[in-house]
């Protein structure tokens, strides 16, 4: 095992700055890159209104929370892989540059959260390569929103490879400069729509219930002139603000109310939102408990398995996607890989992470412009 304690240096090559402003794809195919312009006018961003829809629920905005908290909080470091006689064995590398700052502008736990943001609503994400070293790979790079990005050869929502045709913001990206990102599990925001607009209309429905301390009922006149439907309408809209400003309310001889034998709990629709908490759980792969959701006997004995839970069930199919993203050719030398530091997750140890957010000397932080 003595290979594994073997540091080899990687190449690290001086920036030579941006990437190209045209060129031609990877398919030969030649591209105006206008959509390049676009890349940091950061007024013009937009997350997408289906994505923000399904945070407003509350379940859906704790398991992105979890599962982000779990990808921002991990260091990259890289290796290489040596055949010792019986197996491939990992041996640690010195990192590239940009490893440790991915995008010069924000730290990496930023970049990182929201990428696994848009691989967890829309199934992919994309890093737009802003600046590239002397050997031609990547050295900085810039989130693009998955919502702004259209891809004219997959229109989705199940992605099949990297796309050849981009466009950000109505302009053409060159498919060379762009690391795209596809993840294994479907974005929730096509996955499960109408579980999401169950959520949505539930969470309203009990805004309702809870603006009056008093039951729902049944206003009746039991005498008088008969009153029209307007009449009627406009007696229930008067008597429904009155009950939202006042515990007591006020009926002549001609009108009574019959309150509903309805419980403040049942009002407050408890039973269905448990239910829908527990779907919301299912549709975000999140182990109900780490939300909040009652499973009866399931529990956890220390807080090192809940954090294993949720690594396991949740955030390690994100996490190996953008590894391996991030190991593939168009980013790093053949033969070199990078990973997630797993190991001080799961132990609990943020110290390594602490000192790799530490920035460069300034003459080695690589500027987009």
């Amino acid at each position: 095992m003595a290979f594994f304690n073997k540091v080899t240096k990687a190449a690290i090559s001086p920036p030579v700055g941006k990437a190209a402003a045209a060129g031609t794809s990877f398919m030969g195919q030649p591209t105006n890159n206008s959509g390049a312009g676009m890349v940091g006018v950061y007024y013009n961003y937009t997350e997408g209104e289906a994505r923000n829809a399904a945070m407003s629920v509350a379940t859906v905005s704790r398991s992105r929370d979890l599962i982000a908290s779990v990808i921002a909080c991990m260091p990259l470091k890289m290796y290489s892989e040596m055949w010792n006689g019986e197996t491939m064995e990992k041996v640690p590398m010195a990192p590239r540059t940009w490893l440790r700052r991915i995008d010069p502008t924000v730290p990496n736990n930023f970049i990182m959260a929201w990428t696994f943001d848009d691989l967890f609503f829309y199934g992919r994400a994309f890093w737009y390569i802003t600046s590239r070293t002397a050997d031609g790979f990547p050295a900085s790079y810039s989130r693009l929103p998955a919502s702004m990005v259209q891809t004219l050869d997959q229109s989705g929502p199940i992605w099949y490879a990297p796309s050849k045709q981009i466009y950000f913001s109505g302009g053409e990206l060159d498919a060379n400069n762009v690391v795209q990102f596809l993840s294994p599990i479907q974005g929730i925001t096509s996955m499960s729509t109408q579980s999401v607009a169950t959520a949505l209309k539930l969470e309203a429905a009990r805004f309702r219930n809870a603006s009056s301390a008093i039951p729902a009922g049944i206003l009746k006149q039991t005498g008088g002139e008969p009153l029209n439907a307007q009449e009627l309408a406009d007696l229930a809209s008067a008597f429904n603000a009155a009950r939202m400003t006042n515990q007591t309310a006020a009926l002549n001889e001609y009108l009574s109310y019959t309150e509903t034998a309805t419980s403040p709990d049942k009002m407050l629709l408890i039973d269905s939102a448990e239910f829908q908490a527990m779907e919301m759980a299912r549709l975000c792969n999140v182990p109900p408990y780490l939300v909040g959701v009652s499973v009866g006997s399931y529990s956890y004995q220390s807080s090192s398995e809940s954090r294993a839970d949720l690594w396991t069930f949740g955030a390690r199919a994100y996490a190996d996607c953008i590894a391996g993203t991030l190991s593939q050719n168009n980013v790093l030398p053949n033969g070199t890989y990078v990973e997630f530091d797993v190991e001080g997750y799961l132990m609990g140890d943020y110290s390594e992470h602490n000192e790799m957010a530490q920035p460069y000397d300034e003459e080695r932080v690589v500027s987009p412009t």
